[in-house]
């Protein structure tokens, strides 16, 4: 196993599925490690990191019911904490997305709206949305690092999700940040109607109100 990212919760390793499960198979996989922490008492870190690895499997697996284009779950090990998924294997939406004309980048800022509208309808936040968290394959656009996501069919949260979606565009795509997450917005009516899309977007803006309160208030 090769180890390709490691974050605060886990190491992500890239593997060769025939390796492990059937010498005929060449495809690769992902196998995600919630690592232990020494610095919580074991019981606790043993509880929160099976809670997370049960969770993370369970919101891939109603996402895929929901039609979201995100990784297939094909092993949960709950006694290493590990998962074991598809490896979406394209190019990332971050580089990509500045390399293309205008009118192609907002075609994928609408997809990524209408993946994003599947997501929420299935009741699930991803937590972490940003286009380094996009996969363009054969054409499609895939969400992955589901760690974060979580089960939340408020409107707060899902206004707090597309909220992180616009500021991570704004800092990574400044040139035509506004012009594509209008364009999220429209893939995101496509899925969920028109009148949902404009009250999250009027959630979004109210989020942003707030920040803008604390920022003057902390300045006075």
């Amino acid at each position: 196993m090769e180890l390709i990212k490691q974050g605060a919760e886990a190491k992500i390793y890239l593997a060769d599925f025939g390796e492990l499960y059937f010498p005929w198979d060449n495809e690769k996989i992902i196998i995600k490690h919630r690592i232990p922490k020494r610095y919580r008492i074991r019981e606790i870190d043993e509880r929160l990191r099976k809670e997370r690895t049960v969770r993370e499997a369970r919101v891939l697996h109603r996402a895929k019911e929901f039609g979201v284009n995100c990784p297939y779950v094909y092993e949960v090990d709950l006694r290493d904490m590990k998962i074991t998924m598809e490896f979406i294997e394209g190019e990332r939406l971050k580089e990509l997305l500045e390399s293309l004309p205008m009118e192609e980048r907002l075609e994928l800022c609408r997809e990524i709206g209408r993946q994003v509208g599947k997501l929420h309808e299935a009741g699930i936040v991803h937590g972490d949305l940003t286009t380094s968290n996009m996969i363009l394959r054969g054409g499609k656009v895939y969400l992955i690092d589901f760690g974060l996501a979580d089960f939340d069919p408020t409107l707060e949260a899902q206004g707090v999700d597309l909220h992180l979606l616009k500021r991570a565009m704004e800092s990574t795509h400044y040139t035509w940040f506004e012009e594509g997450f209008e364009a999220v917005l429209e893939g995101y009516a496509e899925v969920r109607g028109r009148e949902k899309a404009a009250e999250l977007k009027a959630k979004v803006e109210e989020i942003e109100s707030r920040g803008r309160y604390r920022e003057r208030s902390w300045v006075s």
